[in-house]
């Protein structure tokens, strides 16, 4: 993911939902967002809501006074709507792409192999941020979590899967993390390929990618599972609901200003000037 020759890529800003968006308050996360977008566009991309009514307006109120030049909102009622004029000029010049909450499957099911997927790639190819919150966040990598059971135990079978966007790879995500006792289902996730690593963020919390690392921000922490050493795994031959048994998994929790580096799979301490 680093320039090495390749075209230029621009940041992720993964997001475990409920981030701070009170006018006057501290808003971390969105004025992160805003300094990537430099004064330029944001475009607010509600296609994850089946109600998207006062998502913009909220972000609106939220983003007033953090320095965007515009934020215009994108909205795909039916798929066969993608490929409107309307639809496709939102993201003309714009600087950064913010997907909301709601059901991730709405994102990949209305705009995935359209003209908007295309102008959200190029987005990210040329330099440009894309952000992403709860189901926002989850559509990030190839593969994305859409259903299990949380605060329990994860149990074989338990889990629903399917492609996302793909613009980070060799990862899974989930969000909410903490707050909804999703490490289970996280686990189970990486039990299926130890080759991934998954990402699990609190709410108020962001993981910003460029490169190869990322940096955290936010109240909450980042956990990251990485399945590398596993030795031994239950999930081919268990039988269905039973529950899983993983040996020599590595978890790391990562809090505000503590960074990770994706290809050598280390956590990075914050510097003490």
């Amino acid at each position: 993911m680093g320039d090495g020759g390749q075209r230029r890529r621009g940041c992720l800003i993964i997001i475990g939902g409920g981030e701070d968006r009170a006018p006057g308050g501290q808003r971390v996360i969105l004025r992160e967002i805003a300094r990537h977008v430099r004064g330029g566009k944001l475009v607010l991309a509600t296609v994850a809501s089946h109600r998207p009514e006062g998502y913009f307006a909220e972000y609106e109120k939220a983003f007033a006074d953090l320095g965007l030049g515009e934020l215009v909102e994108l909205y795909v009622e039916e798929r066969s709507r993608a490929g409107d004029r309307d639809k496709l000029s939102a993201l003309d010049d714009a600087a950064g792409i913010f997907f909301s909450g709601g059901d991730q499957l709405r994102i990949t099911s209305q705009i995935g192999d359209t003209g908007i997927e295309a102008k959200v790639r190029a987005l990210y190819e040329r330099g440009g941020v894309v952000a992403g919150t709860s189901a926002g966040a989850s559509v990030m990598s190839e593969t994305m979590l859409i259903k299990g059971t949380s605060k329990v135990t994860h149990r074989i079978g338990d889990l629903h899967m399917a492609p996302g966007m793909g613009l980070m790879r060799d990862v899974i995500i989930d969000q909410h993390f903490a707050e909804r006792g999703r490490f289970g289902r996280l686990i189970g996730a990486i039990a299926h390929n130890p080759r991934i690593l998954g990402l699990g963020l609190d709410e108020d919390t962001a993981a910003v990618v460029e490169g190869d690392c990322f940096r955290v921000i936010g109240s909450g922490a980042v956990y990251v599972v990485d399945g590398a050493d596993i030795s031994y795994s239950n999930i081919a031959e268990a039988q269905s609901l039973q529950a899983l048994s993983m040996h020599n998994m590595r978890v790391h929790v990562l809090s505000d200003n503590d960074s990770f580096d994706l290809k050598e799979r280390r956590a990075i301490p914050p510097r003490r000037d």
